[in-house]
């Protein structure tokens, strides 16, 4: 499993500081389920805030500036989310998108690297909002060894460095252990920086 610039932070956010992120995010949302290139549907729903949003169709992996189903542009990214990757991410350079993605029973989220970006040393940020998710992280190649962190509501993580490009993803969502999203769930805030700086 990568380590180098790989950041853990549990806890980081109290409860009150989740609960506002759940309800500005929730407020100004509006969740689609997108398909991939291969037109398969993905078992997350997803949405984005900022200036960019990352989307997939049969068209391929990108950043758009508008939702893709209803041509509006993305909700700006709340000024907590930006103080929080100006204090662990990256204080010069901020981020232009922001993945929503929100996890219900069945949801998870298979290996992949984040490389759609225009300058992959620039670091990504996560945040964990409601039911804990069981994170894989890996190596730079697919095939290998990985490990399982436990990410619980308020938990911060950063890729940076050699981990900035290491596979991972979500095998499950442990359903309930989280009161803080009406019905049930998980909800993922990944900030990127997705121009050249």
């Amino acid at each position: 499993m990568v380590a180098n610039g790989f950041m853990f932070l549990p806890e980081h956010l109290n409860r009150s500081a989740q609960q506002a992120l759940v309800d500005e995010v929730m407020a100004v949302s509006n969740f689609y389920r997108p398909v991939t290139p291969g037109g398969r549907p993905m078992s997350v729903e997803m949405t984005n805030l900022g200036p960019l949003g990352w989307i997939t169709d049969a068209r391929g992996y990108r950043y758009e500036p508008r939702h893709p189903t209803t041509g509006e542009p993305w909700p700006p990214i709340p000024p907590r989310l930006l103080d929080l990757w100006a204090d662990v991410a990256d204080p010069a350079v901020p981020p232009d998108a922001c993945l929503v993605n929100l996890y219900r029973p069945g949801a998870r989220m298979g290996a992949h690297q984040d490389r759609d970006e225009a300058d992959l040393s620039l670091p990504v940020l996560s945040v964990s909002l409601g039911d804990t998710a069981i994170f894989r992280l890996g190596g730079l190649q697919r095939a290998d060894p990985s490990g399982q962190i436990r990410l619980a509501s308020g938990d911060v993580c950063v890729l940076a460095g050699e981990a900035r490009l290491a596979y991972h993803g979500v095998d499950r969502i442990l359903f309930g252990s989280s009161r803080l999203i009406e019905g049930g769930g998980r909800i993922n805030l990944t900030l990127r920086r997705a121009r050249p700086a």
